[in-house]
């Protein structure tokens, strides 16, 4: 026999005998809470076998049959673990918990930490019902305190701006599944509930620039919600002066459910503003996630929503003061007329999802979103400008009419199929997606404004009435998105530290413009091995602003004063070229854990289409006619300020500019600085911590506007004061897990109860949402603030069963 063939032969009868004495070790690693953790190094001890676990916190490595071996699990953050083994002779499953490497804290409302595989940072929301929130206690309060780069100068609204993006930049996710929210909502008064129902969430990840490839078409950031799955009975209760809520979960067998009905009424903090009247806004949402395991392998899950918001307002009168020390003046307002919104929502979604093997599993999943939304107003007023002279004494420098108009209707259909999966090998995980979406939209928009100075109506024109603004739209439009992206995160180490690197490609068409769009992303993170408390991170990639409904519509003047909206077929995509770089430090500070962390960040940006921000309304310009640029730093410290409770503080410096008709000015969202802070204690010589205590500080920078005729092109450098707000709370523990008193028949089923009272805008500050145009005798306009709440008292009851 030929040499040649007796090697190979007995180099395949080696590598079987070593084969045959080798064990295949096995298992999963959660945190203390059961949340899986990814890129844990799992080692045998003093041996070259080991592993990483996946995302799902997945791990499987060979080990020697030997008669014991030890496995380590070491992972940033976590206290490392040890699992002695006293023989290994075939398969076995190990799975541990790590706890963190912080003692637990007790009572803590929020624990943010950054997985090290991404650019997402984790959000827990534990005793999210606790916090001190105007919303109601919504995710998005969260993220605007929490979250790198995040503003919001908005309490009656959940939306926010990311490093110089809009509201309709940033990306939400609930269970892998995009969700949308209204079209036609102009004011935070309108707005009622987000689509969130954080009752039922298990895990927040948020990105605030630099996101991976699975991410869909948005410039500004990802947030990625997943749902929970009960393993025993639990639910919980919420009452307050804004309104209430109630969940409960269960599992049974392979079945699992868990649903959220939510109420939500503001008018207590709606008359706080200076427009008075008769409020009756109501929002309520039901939602439910069920899981259904049909085999070992195959499970269904659905996820349903049902959302119905309403507006009523019939406004009586209003008092503004404005204007300097020295020229103070007053806006004063009688009204007559009626606002009544509606605002339906429903979704539903189903995935299918098939384990193929211990790391590869495919999923098809189907959603359908339906948004019908009323606007009706007709609302007459009788206004006085006057110059304060004293207390009691005011000069009337111009007086007028005013009447506003609307009958709007939008009617919003999306529809999408899509199939993904993931599987992993050696140390890749590799994900992929092919999606398809049906958008129909169909809209009626008749609104108009007239305004009468002094007998006159603006714009004055002596031979016809011209009305101020004058908008109508007829518009039906259906179109198709085709999408998909792979990715492949790998992970190594070496004697240097842990890598991790993560690129993917993304790629969409759309029929309506006829377009394609790709997105390429990568993204590193290293942790020295010589010091496990720093991380740094790299990203950039490719972000395109895939136009929805809004974005391309345009509005054109018919010569006699009238906007048509027509829809521009001819619009491109608008697009963002992210650079991060950033890093965690991780010490210690009077026997205290602590987190510091840093991002810089650019954004070049081509394509865009300029829009205004009016209130919480963004109107779009239709074209792309502008490119710019965003620059900034975010700086977050994250620790026990107090020892035992969590709290951090937040500081970015951002300039955010655009290029229109080769001038450069501020985009609407150009705010300068931005600084929260968030902060815990109990109260002290309470035993057993039952009195918290919280407190959440907003002061961030105003925002450019732009004059009458300024439009889109901010001719003159206005901004908005300064937002500042002071939130703060206390709550006190009623009842726990220990209290001797859950021996009574009523009060066992009770894990713990709650209650509090919160004091919102604790200084009174009267924050400006945007700005009312009038005139005086002299033609001369006046900006009026609309202002936001004032100073209110909420009491809240928390149970938890």
């Amino acid at each position: 026999m030929n040499i040649r063939f007796i090697f190979v032969f007995f180099l395949i009868g080696l590598s079987l005998s070593c084969f045959s004495q080798q064990a295949r070790i096995s298992g999963i690693v959660t945190d203390t809470e059961g949340i899986p953790l990814e890129l844990v190094s799992v080692q045998v001890e003093k041996s070259a076998f080991g592993a990483f676990t996946d995302e799902k916190g997945k791990y499987a490595l060979n080990a020697p049959k030997t008669d014991s071996c030890v496995l380590v699990f070491s992972c940033l953050g976590y206290n490392k673990a040890k699992r002695v083994i006293p023989s290994v002779t075939g398969d076995m499953t190990i799975s541990v918990k790590l706890r963190r490497a912080d003692f637990e804290l007790g009572g803590v409302t929020v624990t943010a930490r950054r997985q090290p595989s991404n650019m997402m940072e984790r959000i827990q929301t534990d005793r999210n019902r606790l916090n001190v929130d105007a919303t109601g206690g919504s995710i998005e309060s969260l993220v605007v305190t929490a979250g790198m780069g995040v503003s919001s100068s908005n309490e009656l609204s959940t939306q926010y701006s990311v490093r110089g993006g809009n509201y309709n930049e940033n990306i939400v996710y609930v269970n892998g599944i995009e969700v949308y929210r209204p079209i036609l909502i102009r004011s935070g008064q309108q707005e009622g509930l987000s689509f969130i129902n954080p009752d039922l969430v298990a895990e927040v990840a948020f990105s605030s620039g630099g996101f991976e490839a699975r991410y869909g078409d948005k410039m500004s950031s990802a947030l990625d919600v997943t749902y929970k799955k009960p393993e025993r009975l639990e639910g919980g209760v919420t009452g307050s002066l804004l309104g209430g809520n109630v969940y409960v979960g269960n599992a049974s067998g392979r079945f699992t459910q868990i649903t959220g009905f939510r109420y939500k009424r503001g008018t207590t903090l709606l008359k706080t503003l200076d427009e008075k009247g008769d409020y009756d806004p109501t929002a309520i949402d039901l939602q439910t996630h069920i899981t259904y395991a049909l085999a070992p392998k195959l499970s269904l899950s659905f996820l349903g929503n049902y959302s119905e918001n309403t507006y009523d307002f019939i406004p009586t009168d209003r008092e503004t003061s404005f204007g300097t020390m020295d020229v103070p003046r007053k806006f004063t307002v009688a009204y007559d007329g009626a606002e009544k919104d509606r605002f339906k929502t429903l979704f539903g979604a189903v995935i299918l999802k098939y384990d193929i093997a211990e790391h590869a599993d495919v999923a098809l999943q189907a959603s359908a979103f339906q948004s019908t939304e009323q606007e009706n107003y007709d609302i007459a007023g009788q206004y006085w400008l006057s110059n304060v002279l004293s207390e009691d004494e005011k000069e009337i420098t111009g007086t007028g009419l005013f009447l506003n108009h609307a009958r709007n209707y939008l009617k919003t259909d999306v529809m999408s199929v899509a199939l993904n999966g993931s599987f992993g090998f050696n140390q890749h995980t590799v994900r992929w997606s092919l999606a398809y979406q049906k958008e129909r939209n169909e809209d009626r928009i008749r609104e108009w404004e007239l305004q009468d100075s002094m007998g006159y109506s603006l714009p004055y024109n002596e031979e016809t009435l011209r009305v101020y603004s004058n908008l109508f739209s007829k518009n039906k439009v259906a179109s198709d998105r085709f999408s998909g992206y792979l990715q492949d995160t790998y992970r190594f180490r070496t004697e240097a530290g842990l890598f991790s690197i993560t690129a993917g490609i993304r790629g969409s068409y759309w029929n309506f413009n006829k377009e394609f769009i790709f997105s390429p992303r990568t993204s590193l993170r290293f942790i020295p091995s010589r010091n496990e408390n720093l991380v740094f991170r790299l990203a950039t990639g490719v972000y395109y602003q895939a136009p929805f409904y809004k974005e391309f519509r345009t509005v054109v003047e018919d010569g006699s004063g009238n906007g048509i909206v027509y829809l521009n077929n001819q619009i491109k995509s608008q697009h963002s070229i992210h650079f991060v770089l950033g890093n965690d430090y991780k010490f210690n500070f009077d026997n205290r854990p602590f987190k510091f962390t840093t991002e810089l960040y650019y954004k070049k940006m081509d394509h865009l289409v300029p829009y205004t921000v009016n209130n919480v309304r963004i109107d779009y310009y239709g074209s792309n006619v502008s490119h710019g640029y965003s620059t900034g730093i975010d700086m977050k410290l994250f620790g026990q300020f107090v020892p035992g409770t969590d709290s951090w503080l937040t500081f970015s410096l951002m300039e955010a500019k655009q290029y229109i008709d080769g001038k450069k000015v501020p985009m609407p969202t150009d705010q300068l600085y931005n600084f929260t802070f968030y902060f815990t204690d109990y109260a002290p010589y309470i035993p057993d911590k039952r009195v918290q205590l919280n407190l959440r500080a907003i002061w961030a920078g105003g925002l450019p506007f732009s004059v009458p005729g300024g439009q889109y092109k901010y001719v003159r450098s206005i901004r908005t004061p300064p937002y500042r707000r002071i939130d703060i709370g206390m709550t006190y523990r009623l009842l726990d897990e220990n209290d001797p008193i859950r021996d009574d028949s009523l009060w066992k089923y009770f894990k713990n109860v709650w209650v509090g009272i919160d004091v919102f805008n604790l200084f009174g500050i009267g924050n400006v949402s945007s700005y009312s145009w009038f005139a005086d005798t002299g033609g001369i306009m006046y900006a009026v603030p609309d202002k936001l709440t004032g100073r209110q008292i909420n009491f809240k009851l928390v149970a938890e069963f």
